[in-house]
C-alpha cells in the first residue's frame, strides 16, 4: 500500500493506494482471446484503488467509518471546507472516503478507456467487474491493509447504501455498525419493480414543479415542440431531442430541484436572424446537465446494479416500464402538433423523466458514444452473480440504522421499508423531511440521530 500525508486546518489528511484483482467473481474468465480484437488492449489482471482519510486533531484513537458515495460511476466528496456530515461523522470517526472503482483516482472509466479493452464482449467483462460487490471486496482489501482484522463502521448514501447492504450479505465480519441513507434497496425483485415506483414518484413530483411555477409548463411544451421541428446543437456537437430535453428532470429527485429547474427554464428563447431560437446559455447548461462525460458508468451501470441471477436480465427495463405509464409518453413526431395535442386531451401534463436511463442515449449522446453494443450486452446479461443473501441479513448481528424518504423519487420507499424488515436489528429512521439528497441538506442531525439510533 502507498501512502501520503497531508496537513488541513485541524486535520491530518492520509491518502492510500491499494492494488486489487479487476475481477473477483470471474466476470472474465469465460472470454475468448481475440474478444479484444486487433486494436484491443485487454483487460487488466489489477487496478488500483484510491481512498482519502480525515483524521481530525484530537481524534487519532478514533474508529475508523467509510464512507460509499452515491452513483453508480461518482467518485467520494472532495469536500474542503470540511462541513456538513462529514464534520459531524469527524467527532466521532476518522473518516475514510473511498473512490469507487471505476471513479476519481481508482481506475477511471471513462469511455475511451472502457472501449480501449476491445471488443463489445471484452467492454462487457470489464463492465460487470464494477459493481456494488466487486467495491466491497475492495474495502475489504482495504480495511485489511489498514487495520488487519478489526471491523470498522461504513455509511453509504444512494448507491453507496446499496453497497453497505451488499457488505452487510457478503462480508459482514468486516463491519462494526452500517449506516444508510436513501439506499435500502430490494433484495430481491426485478429492476422492473423499481421503476413502477419511480415513474409515479417522478410524476408526483413533476406536479409539484408546475404547481409552484405554473407558466413553467407551457415553456417545457413549446422547448419540447420547438425542439421536434429545429435543430438545436448542444455544445458538444450533438442535436438535443425532445426526448433528452425531457432528462432535464432528474434534478427533481433533489431538495432545491425544482427551483434549480425553473431557474434553467427561465428567457430560453430569443430571435437569431429573425427567427425564434433557444439561447446560447440554456443550450450550455442544459449540456452540462445532460452529459455523461464526467460519469459513463452511471450510464451503463444504472440497471446492472439491480441485476442478480436470481432476477436474470435487465433488458432495458425503465424503457419497457415506460410503456406502462401514457404520462410519460412521447407526442409522435410525424403527428406535428397534433401529437401534443392528443396528449393534452387526455389529460396528459408535460412529464420529465427521473433516474431513467434509455439505449437511444447510447446514440444520442457523443460521451457514450462507442458504448451502444456493450450496454445492450449488459440489459441482456443473465449470469450475474446474486448481490445480496437475505438469509445472512435474516441472521444480521451488526449495528445498524437507515435513513428511509417516504417522497424518494430514486430508491422507493415501498421497496425499501420492505428491506429494513429483512435486516434483523436494523432500525429504520422515517421522513417526509428530505429528498434523496438529505444527507448533503440535513447532514449533522442525520448523522447524529444514525449513531442514537445504533448505540441506544
Amino acid at each position: 500500500m502507498d501512502k501520503a500525508t497531508y496537513r488541513l486546518e485541524g486535520h491530518t489528511l492520509n491518502e492510500y493506494w491499494i492494488e486489487v484483482p479487476l475481477d473477483y467473481f470471474g466476470a472474465a474468465q469465460d472470454l475468448s482471446d481475440d474478444a479484444t480484437g486487433r486494436s484491443g488492449e485487454g483487460l487488466p489482471d489489477t487496478i488500483n484503488v484510491f481512498a482519502r482519510e480525515y483524521v481530525r486533531d484530537g481524534h487519532e484513537a478514533d474508529p475508523r467509518l467509510v464512507f460509499f458515495q452515491g452513483g453508480p460511476g461518482s467518485p467520494a466528496p472532495r469536500m474542503a471546507p470540511i462541513n456538513s456530515w462529514l464534520s459531524t461523522a469527524l467527532d466521532h470517526f476518522r473518516v475514510v472516503l473511498i473512490d469507487e472503482r471505476g471513479t476519481g483516482n481508482s481506475h477511471p472509466l471513462e469511455t475511451d478507456a472502457i472501449t480501449a479493452v476491445g471488443r463489445p464482449e471484452a467492454q462487457d467483462a470489464l463492465l460487470a467487474c464494477f459493481r456494488q460487490d466487486s467495491i466491497v471486496q475492495d474495502a475489504e482489501r482495504l480495511r485489511a491493509a489498514l487495520q488487519d482484522d478489526e471491523p470498522w463502521a461504513a455509511l453509504g448514501q444512494s448507491f453507496g447504501g446499496f453497497t453497505v447492504t451488499c457488505y452487510l450479505s457478503q462480508a459482514p465480519e468486516g463491519l462494526s455498525e452500517a449506516f444508510i441513507t436513501a439506499g435500502l434497496p430490494s433484495t430481491h425483485l426485478h429492476a422492473d419493480a423499481v421503476y413502477r415506483y419511480t415513474y409515479p414518484q417522478t410524476a408526483m413530483r413533476n406536479q409539484e414543479f408546475f404547481a409552484r411555477y405554473p407558466a413553467d409548463e407551457e415553456t417545457a411544451w413549446y422547448i419540447a415542440r420547438h425542439l421536434a421541428d429545429a435543430e438545436e446543437l448542444l455544445p458538444t456537437g450533438e442535436r438535443l431531442t425532445p426526448a433528452r430535453f425531457r432528462q432535464l428532470g432528474l434534478c427533481l429527485g433533489y431538495s432545491y430541484g425544482p427551483d434549480s429547474l425553473h431557474f434553467l427554464l427561465e428567457d430560453p428563447v430569443w430571435f437569431h436572424r429573425g427567427e425564434r431560437r433557444l439561447r446560447p446559455q440554456f443550450l450550455a447548461r442544459a449540456g452540462q446537465n445532460l452529459s455523461m462525460a464526467s460519469h459513463p458508468l452511471y450510464a451503463v451501470l444504472q440497471e446492472s446494479i439491480y441485476a442478480q441471477a436470481s432476477t436474470g436480465s435487465t433488458a432495458w427495463s425503465a424503457q419497457r416500464v415506460r410503456g406502462e405509464f401514457p404520462e410519460f409518453r412521447l407526442p409522435d413526431p410525424s403527428a406535428g402538433s397534433a401529437g401534443e395535442k392528443e396528449l393534452r386531451a387526455e389529460g396528459h401534463g408535460f412529464r420529465f423523466t427521473g433516474e431513467h436511463m434509455y439505449p437511444w442515449q447510447f446514440r444520442e449522446d457523443p460521451a457514450l458514444t462507442g458504448l451502444e453494443a456493450a450496454s445492450e450486452l449488459l440489459a441482456l446479461k443473465r449470469d450475474w452473480p446474486e448481490l445480496y443473501s437475505r438469509e445472512v441479513l435474516a441472521e444480521n448481528t451488526v449495528p445498524a440504522a437507515a435513513w428511509i424518504y417516504l417522497d424518494d423519487m430514486f430508491v422507493p420507499f415501498e421497496l425499501s421499508r420492505e428491506t429494513a424488515r429483512e435486516i434483523r436489528g436494523l432500525k429504520p429512521l422515517i421522513t417526509n423531511d428530505f429528498h434523496h439528497d438529505g444527507l448533503r441538506t440535513g447532514g449533522p442531525q442525520m448523522i447524529e440521530r444514525l449513531l442514537r439510533a445504533v448505540r441506544r
